[in-house]
């Protein structure tokens, strides 16, 4: 991997820009391509795109910006769009600074903010050796997240198309599955979480997968895998309840019980008892429950500390089961009737026990 600092100004940087409306945009000469198919929608607000200016006019350092090397003489922008479109906005005079347009500057103003020079580290590399780099480097400016870095690394059209479907304010993912995803289409959270449920269903990982489907044409089959997967959550779990459904592992459900016959009416009866129930605290794992039968995924309410030593006392300081003495530390407050079998967390229902026959009761 070879990684160069690129001295330029302003006026290299904007030379040849053009925003042609439709997501494309260019710059240094037409060599730069500024908003790559990976990159997020243009998102700084007025007040930042005032301070890049600013920066530029005081003589203040911005923060430096990444590019990748694409082809011989052509780059990408891997961090710094944001900054560069506003210096770009400015010099057509899109916004002021200050009550001051670019084009109302003196000469002199506008040539010292033409000649800010600029620091830029071109990398140019493999896959593996770029994602490793971008990762180790703490990106500046508005922060990329892990998947934006992946789109970075094996940019191509099939980014470009899976973009349109989990990417995008709106996007068919959005409309189709947003009760059901967390997190935000335009930070990449749709399209990381889909990919990693189709990659784990390969037995691979999220770069493996995008590193064998880099040129594909199309990202069809993974939107036609997210259809699959939202059509089996509505069918199976067919009451929405959005506050608790949202987020949920969806695809990990998918891949495990797609072909699992399920009885949907049951299901929704079992749902609606442990909402009801108190001792559930975390009510968004009941569908990982229902399905896995682990416990773990409810986070069973706990007997408060109050209780386990109100019942430490009644029992003389003794484990309920070997009999023999033990400080409260070293002791574990237990239901005596499981919670799977209809205990409550309550102190009818608890006893202390020793660690030692407490993990011998739960492996029983």
């Amino acid at each position: 991997m070879k990684i160069q600092l690129l001295d330029l100004t302003v006026r290299d940087l904007v030379a040849g820009y053009c925003d042609d409306g439709e997501g494309g945009v260019v710059g240094y000469g037409g060599k730069l391509d500024i908003r790559p198919p990976f990159q997020r929608e243009f998102i700084y607000k007025g007040k930042q795109r005032e301070a890049v200016i600013t920066s530029i006019i005081k003589r203040f350092p911005l923060n430096v910006m990444y590019w990748s090397v694409r082809d011989v003489g052509a780059y990408e922008i891997i961090d710094g769009q944001q900054r560069t479109i506003s210096i770009a906005q400015y010099l057509k005079s899109d916004f002021s600074v200050d009550g001051r347009y670019f084009h109302n500057l003196p000469l002199e103003e506008q040539e010292s903010i033409l000649n800010y020079k600029l620091m830029v580290y071109v990398c140019t590399g493999s896959h593996r050796d770029k994602l490793d780099w971008f990762r180790t480097v703490n990106i500046a400016g508005e922060k990329l997240y892990d998947q934006e870095l992946r789109n970075a690394v094996y940019s191509g059209s099939w980014v470009s198309d899976a973009k349109r479907y989990f990417s995008k304010s709106g996007c068919p993912a959005a409309g189709l599955g947003g009760d059901y995803m967390s997190g935000s289409p335009i930070r990449q959270d749709y399209l990381q979480t889909v990919v990693k449920w189709r990659s784990d269903a390969d037995d691979t990982d999220i770069e493996d997968y995008m590193a064998i489907h880099q040129h594909d044409t199309s990202a069809a089959p993974l939107w036609e895998y997210f259809r699959e997967v939202i059509d089996w959550v509505e069918s199976t779990f067919t009451k929405k309840r959005k506050h608790i459904m949202k987020g949920v592992d969806w695809g990990f459900l998918y891949n495990a019980y797609k072909d699992t016959a399920i009885d949907p009416m049951a299901i929704e009866a079992e749902t609606a008892r442990l909402i009801l129930d108190d001792d559930v605290e975390n009510k968004r794992g009941i569908y990982s429950y229902i399905l896995t039968g682990d416990e773990r995924q409810l986070n069973i309410r706990a007997f408060k500390a109050g209780m386990k030593q109100k019942v430490y006392e009644m029992q003389a300081g003794k484990c309920a089961i070997c009999d023999n003495s033990f400080d409260i530390s070293d002791m574990e407050a237990d239901h005596i009737r499981p919670w799977s079998e209809g205990g409550k967390t309550i102190e009818e229902n608890c006893q202390v026990l020793c660690r030692k026959c407490n993990r011998e009761k739960s492996s029983k």
